[in-house]
Parts: C-alpha cells; structure tokens; sequence
C-alpha cells in the first residue's frame, strides 16, 4: 500500500544552536526571519520520527492537516508492507491553477514565508524508486532537498519569465489571516535526508525551480 500524505502536518522548523534544540513554528517572525538569512545552517527540517505539531493533536490547524495526520496513524497502527510519501507543495512547468508557481504568479498579495517544497514528477519517480529498490517501508519525506522563500521565488519567476509587475506582499501573518486566509496555514521544512539514505536521489529544490521556469509553459486560453 502506498499512501500520499503530506507535510503539512508540520509548522515551522528546528533550530539547533549554543542553547540547544527548539521548534520555531513561526518562521515569518523578524527576529527568525533574520536568523534564517544570517545562519540557515542551524536550521533544520521535521524528521519522519518527529511527531506532528500542525493537526487535530496539536492545533491550531486546517481540517486537511488534521486529517492527513490521522490518516497516518491509521495506516501505521494497521501495520504491513505500507509506503507513506509525504509532499509538500507540488509544482512543475506546466502551468494550472493547482501549481504553486501558477499560484504565486496569481496571487494580488503574496504570502511570503519559508518551505520545503515537492516538484511534482521528482515525487512520482522518488516514490516508484523506492519501490523498485525495496527501500524499508514506513514514512518518506519526499521535498527536493533544501528550502525556499515565496520572495526567492517571485524573483526567479521574475528572472525567468520576464514579470514586469511590482509583486505586494502582506506586511505580516496577522494581516494575512485577517484580510485573506480563512484557515490555518502550515509553512514548515522538512528533513529528506532518510529518502536519501535510501539512495533515491532528488534534486535540490534550487535546481529543480530554475528548470521550472526554464522550461515553462503557460496554460492554453
């Protein structure tokens, strides 16, 4: 049994630093925002092994959190030859509203925060690779490795699709939810480096955005 899950049972990310190890679920904080910038190195992404923080256990979050959070218990309690394949964020070259880079180009006001995000064939293939290698089962983080700010993407769409408009971004999360989100959001990284113990490769998301948008195509009016 193969299961799509999502990462989006996470909030936020871990800081290792001289005082040790903490979860900070709001990366769009100044003062976190600033540390991310100055040292991404004590960063880190959720593990399969940590338990999530954005779900019916550990609101506040979105109905669809919570649920992806118990649809793993479920199949984890149920035991077996299961494959849980967590993705976060899906885009690629083919423009639709479902892909967030569609999205963002969209958008009036942009979100600006901190991901791990999936290209959407990169995933397909990491989840048949394990398969195909008899990989263990149980839960794989499945994010092209690395992170990216909404900001970082703007200016490669930019870049790449010569966007001549000034992009507006919401001044903060409390703007944000009370002009334009209904529900709670979940920005979070994740750790994919047990995907890649087990020797299927994916590119980083860097690398996987920048042929994105070289090989865009727009969606047929």
């Amino acid at each position: 049994w193969g299961h799509v899950s999502s990462g989006c049972i996470y909030a936020g990310a871990k800081v290792r630093d001289a005082a040790g190890e903490r979860i900070e679920r709001d990366l769009t904080r100044p003062e976190v925002r600033k540390l991310l910038m100055t040292h991404p190195e004590v960063f880190h992404g959720f593990t399969e092994a940590d338990p999530p923080n954005f779900s019916f256990r550990q609101p506040p979050c979105s109905f669809y959190s919570g649920t992806k959070a118990l649809a793993e218990e479920v199949i984890q309690a149920a035991g077996g030859r299961t494959y849980i394949w967590r993705l976060r964020i899906p885009f690629d070259e083919q423009d639709n509203e479902r892909n967030f880079l569609s999205k963002v180009q969209r958008y009036a006001k942009v979100y600006d925060n901190v991901n791990s995000i999936s290209h959407r064939a990169d995933f397909v293939t990491a989840c048949l690779d394990l398969w195909e290698r008899r990989a263990a089962f149980g839960i794989y983080n499945i994010t092209n490795p690395g992170w990216v700010t909404t900001r970082q993407v703007v200016g490669l769409l930019k870049k790449h699709l010569r966007v001549e408009r000034e992009f507006q971004y919401w001044s903060d999360d409390a703007e944000f939810y009370r002009v334009a989100a209904r529900t709670p959001r979940s920005n979070c990284i994740l750790d994919a480096s047990k995907l890649l113990a087990a020797g299927v490769t994916m590119r980083s998301v860097e690398e996987a955005l920048e042929d994105a948008f070289r090989r865009w195509t727009p969606e047929s009016r």
